[in-house]
């Protein structure tokens, strides 16, 4: 699939940006079948989007809001992805919204994915939005070169669902959507800051392995078209 750039002169600028194109994406999928959901990315680039986006003016009670992502820890954890969400996202207006964690108290990553798997499955299938992140190293969501499950997270055979991912560097064990959960979202986007990360992806829309710069997947085998959003 081809993937559209839309360059923003400021992070600002792409905050409100992508926040107008969500919530007009969650607004038209209400319209249409009484509910919405999306998926977000961790990290501290999403911040500022979460912020403008929990200001726009729509029913938040019809929508649906889970992580691509996330540590295996609690969501009090100053590592959390919830936490981040709960902190930018869920108030103001979209304070109403429901929000569907992946990390669920367990014994381990493994029994805790698969009941997060469980727990997601009552969300609409496709994503009306997958809002996906991009480390320095071309991973994204905790899809990273040399994971421990690397393949079969991004085997599109694989069912779609929650898996685990361990690597050099990531910290805590991960829980990660598979590829074939967000491969076919009605609205894909990349959300891309800073002129390194510009670097990055013009890297990994080259030739080159997947397993070496995992969000090749998304560029080229992602059954929606993806939307970049890049401030420098």
């Amino acid at each position: 699939m081809t993937a559209n750039m839309h360059a923003f002169e400021s992070g600002a600028a792409l905050a409100a940006g992508l926040a107008d194109k969500v919530a007009e994406t969650l607004v038209a999928a209400i319209a249409a079948r009484g509910t919405a959901n999306f998926a977000v990315s961790g990290g501290s680039t999403p911040k500022a989007f979460f912020e403008a986006l929990s200001s726009r003016d729509l029913d938040w009670s019809k929508v649906t809001i889970t992580l691509v992502d996330e540590r295996f820890v609690p969501s009090d954890n100053p590592r959390s992805n919830h936490l981040l969400v709960k902190q930018h996202l869920l108030k103001n207006n979209a304070a109403a919204a429901k929000f569907l964690p992946l990390y669920q108290p367990a014994e381990d990553a493994e029994k805790s994915a698969v009941i997060a798997t469980s727990e997601t499955k009552g969300i609409d299938n496709p994503f009306d939005i997958a809002i996906l992140g991009m480390g320095g190293d071309g991973h994204t969501a905790s899809f990273f070169p040399g994971g421990s499950n690397l393949a079969k997270a991004l085997d599109p055979a694989t069912p779609r669902g929650i898996i685990t991912m361990e690597a050099e560097g990531a910290g805590e064990p991960r829980l990660t959507f598979t590829f074939s959960s967000l491969q076919d979202a009605r609205l894909l986007v990349l959300h891309i800051e800073g002129e390194s990360k510009k670097d990055v992806l013009a890297k990994a829309q080259s030739a080159g392995e997947e397993t070496e710069m995992p969000i090749r997947a998304i560029l080229r085998r992602a059954t929606s078209p993806v939307e970049i959003y890049w401030a420098p």
